[in-house]
């Protein structure tokens, strides 16, 4: 392995447009061709980050060692030196650790950030429109600010059809969470946090998701997660819906927009983004190809 990963730019035919997906297009006057390139350029444009990584090894910084860097540390070091942990493979080991939690990072960037500019290429939002944050006191008598992914104001959807669209669809929602009737009356709209996947039973994450969640209904939000790939803890899960968060997983063929992101996005906000990707395979698997071979060859002659 090289380590060496010329990245291109690559499209794949466009096809199977549904006519909802054309109608929201309308929204903001994008043609699809269009919103292709920009949400495959926030993907790629986070994904290539990943191959920057470098550890640090307990020496602080941004930037990270290199393997010069690495070797230089290390060698200075007798004990290390005994063991032979100087060795350009330890770095790589490292190098590939990191950078594979880094990958995983920054796919989850890449989701929050496609999924809020989809919101509003379908339903004409703002950037104030689409994101939404709320304070929270703390105990020494300060506030301290927190933010949800994304946003969906039924007020700020301007074209009939599409609110009434949503607004049905956090209505099933409100049903299958056994949302009071006056209080699902009360809600303005809908919040989001989104995530490429869900394998950790992080207890103070959960702790901090419930709580924006009981924030949401405070102010008039129905709280939903939305989780891009199928990898969800069931006991999360669960302990997520008892708190009254609706959760969109990556689940495909369902037909069931309460359970599915994708069929969510289909039905609820008028894109097709199982399509997108589906569309874009070869790309994004070259560009995480790519990544994998410079972190892996990192060190290696």
């Amino acid at each position: 392995m090289s380590g060496r990963h010329e990245f291109h730019e690559t499209s794949a035919p466009i096809q199977n447009v549904s006519v909802m997906e054309r109608g929201s297009q309308a929204c903001r006057g994008i043609g699809l061709m269009d919103r292709d390139a920009a949400y495959l350029d926030i993907i790629v444009r986070c994904v290539r980050a990943c191959a920057e990584y470098r550890p640090k090894f307990g020496q602080g910084g941004r930037k990270g060692l290199t393997l010069e860097d690495f070797q230089q540390l290390y060698q200075k070091d007798p004990f290390y030196v005994w063991f032979g942990l100087d060795n350009p493979l330890l770095y790589t080991a490292h190098k590939a650790a990191g950078g594979m939690t880094s990958v995983y990072r920054q796919i989850g960037i890449a989701c929050e950030r496609l999924f809020r500019e989809i919101l509003k290429d379908s339903f004409g939002l703002s950037d104030d429109d689409a994101s939404w944050s709320y304070e929270t006191p703390l105990a020494d008598g300060g506030t301290r600010r927190l933010a949800l992914d994304g946003r969906v104001s039924l007020d700020s959807i301007k074209n009939g059809g599409a609110k009434a669209r949503f607004h049905d669809w956090m209505r099933q929602c409100a049903q299958a969470a056994e949302v009071e009737p006056r209080v699902f009356d009360s809600l303005t709209g809908a919040v989001f946090e989104v995530r490429q996947g869900y394998k950790s039973k992080d207890s103070k994450r959960q702790n901090a998701d419930i709580a924006n969640a009981a924030a949401a209904y405070v102010k008039s939000y129905l709280p939903c997660i939305a989780v891009f790939s199928n990898q969800i803890d069931v006991d999360v899960l669960m302990r997520y819906k008892a708190a009254k968060w609706t959760v969109l997983t990556g689940v495909t063929g369902q037909n069931n927009p309460l359970i599915s992101i994708y069929d969510f996005m289909r039905s609820a906000v008028g894109y097709d983004l199982e399509a997108f990707f589906e569309r874009h395979s070869d790309s994004l698997r070259f560009e995480i190809a790519g990544v994998l071979e410079t972190l892996l060859g990192a060190g290696l002659p």
